[in-house]
């Protein structure tokens, strides 16, 4: 017996070893290829097979992959009616977008809807309050998964952090399935924000950033329990917010400068 707990306590360490092993060894890099200017990358940018969407809190610039054009755009003023727009996807000609009210308290967040052929808004979801601010959302095998995130400080709630911050499942009516923690090894690394962005690669895994560090984060989903697991940190020249994978060539991620509104256009290598 005390053979075994001396494993178990040793089995302990080692967990958390491990973890920061596999963060130091990425099995990837991330390469520049080249920027697009883009005046509403301030949030986050959308792939589909021709263009490429710059989100910002309250419009969304749509431009030729190619050309690096705007072709169209749309916008609203603050608050009428929306607020704060983050990561977006895009599924059969529709735009998805999380959306919130950060930095407002109580938090208040809805899903977003444009037609990409017309850049017009054509539907919102609204969860009202609920468990943190929407920040990304994706979908997979017939399921929608939405983060909500907690902040330390500015636009959180009394008693709430990061570690808060939640992914949750949901089936194609909006009832919630599943929900699922950022492990320890991510959320330490955030500061007083939160994840910003995420997007499901073709292995199932998901591409996660969080809102200042230019890391990519690889997690996957545990076999067991409540907290995701972090199976490597990719260094990235992208400083957090939305990100996105081209459609037809997932080895070209996309993300934004914010600072300097722009597209940034990488490829994902083997290191």
């Amino acid at each position: 017996m005390l053979r075994d707990q001396k494993m178990t306590r040793r089995g302990a360490l080692l967990l958390p070893l491990a973890a920061a092993l596999r963060a130091a060894a990425p099995t990837m890099r991330c390469e520049e290829v080249r920027r697009i200017p883009a005046t509403e990358a301030n949030q986050a940018v959308a792939a589909d097979d021709e263009f490429l969407y710059a989100i910002g809190n309250h419009a969304i610039g749509k431009y030729d992959k190619k050309t690096g054009k705007r072709v169209a755009n749309w916008e609203c003023e603050n608050g009428k009616p929306l607020i704060h727009l983050d990561s977006g996807i895009i599924r059969e000609g529709i735009l998805h977008c999380a959306h919130s009210n950060y930095p407002g308290v109580p938090m208040l967040s809805s899903i977003e809807t444009w037609d990409v052929k017309t850049m017009r808004h054509t539907g919102s979801y609204s969860f009202g309050i609920f468990t943190g601010s929407a920040t990304w959302m994706d979908m997979r095998a017939g399921y929608r998964y939405v983060t909500f995130a907690h902040y330390k400080g500015n636009g959180d709630e009394p008693g709430r952090d990061p570690r808060w911050t939640s992914l949750i499942q949901f089936d194609g009516d909006w009832r919630q399935r599943q929900a699922w923690v950022y492990p320890e090894e991510v959320v330490s690394r955030l500061g007083v924000m939160s994840i910003s962005g995420g997007v499901f690669a073709p292995d199932g895994r998901l591409y996660c950033t969080g809102h200042d560090n230019t890391e990519l984060y690889i997690l996957r989903f545990p076999e067991g329990g409540s907290v995701m697991i972090l199976d490597e940190i990719v260094p990235t020249m992208i400083h957090g917010q939305g990100i996105a994978l081209d459609p037809l060539d997932p080895t070209a991620l996309y993300g934004i400068d914010r600072p300097g509104k722009q597209i940034i256009v990488a490829r994902l290598q083997a290191a």
